[in-house]
């Protein structure tokens, strides 16, 4: 028997190894195009993304204007075509021997479907049940409730069936919302002032796949 049938997934650094290999690269070419001269270390990318989040970095920190946001977020789209992150390893064994015990999986990112899925199939892993991600209209993008209130419905589960998995604040405020467990994902290597902080929001705390996958696992 499945610890939780439903497994609800982020999908940058939480399934992917993304920031470091893609997106913060990606992030300096957008900054030497709309912010040059302005310097931002991969650390300091990895604090803002944390707190505000992305979206709010690009409005209180670069004040971008809506042009610019948007032409921010289509070249991050044009580089994912050529750049894709690769799967922490061990994730893709861990989302099969999941869906073969019954179990499905969905995933709520602030990245966009289509990004989310070409990522899945360039690595060859089977997609998931259902993605929602930054296609959303605001007011249904994590950390609203809106994603795991539409799981729960779609799949005709109850809170104590779903899992969210992220690396990020955003997830643990959602899944409170909905009554739902949370499991903060550290396995990309989280900087040590934000671990301090996520152990505090979660219910779960994994610093590996290997104890995350056990944990879904072991006999109870």
């Amino acid at each position: 028997m499945l610890r939780y049938p439903c497994l609800v997934l982020d999908h940058d650094d939480t399934t992917v190894d993304s920031t470091r290999a893609v997106n913060y690269p990606q992030f300096l070419e957008a900054l030497a195009r709309y912010r040059p001269g302005l310097d931002i270390s991969e650390a300091q990318f990895f604090r803002y993304c944390f707190n505000p989040g992305f979206y709010a970095m690009c409005d209180t920190v670069l004040h971008y204007t809506p042009e610019e946001l948007e032409g921010h977020v289509a070249m991050w789209k044009e580089y994912h075509k050529t750049h894709h992150p690769q799967f922490f390893p061990g994730i893709p064994e861990l989302l099969q021997r999941h869906r073969q015990a019954g179990g499905i999986f969905c995933v709520v990112s602030h990245s966009e479907a289509d990004v989310i899925l070409a990522a899945y199939e360039e690595a060859g892993v089977p997609p998931p049940d259902l993605v929602l991600g930054a296609e959303q209209p605001p007011e249904r993008r994590k950390p609203a409730a809106w994603p795991l209130q539409e799981i729960l419905r779609r799949f005709s589960l109850t809170p104590k069936d779903l899992l969210m998995v992220d690396d990020m604040p955003h997830g643990g405020q959602m899944a409170r919302a909905v009554g739902v467990d949370f499991a903060c994902a550290a396995w990309y290597g989280m900087l040590p002032e934000i671990e301090v902080q996520m152990r505090r929001q979660c219910d779960f705390f994994f610093s590996t796949v290997e104890a995350f996958t056990q944990f879904l696992f072991e006999e109870r």
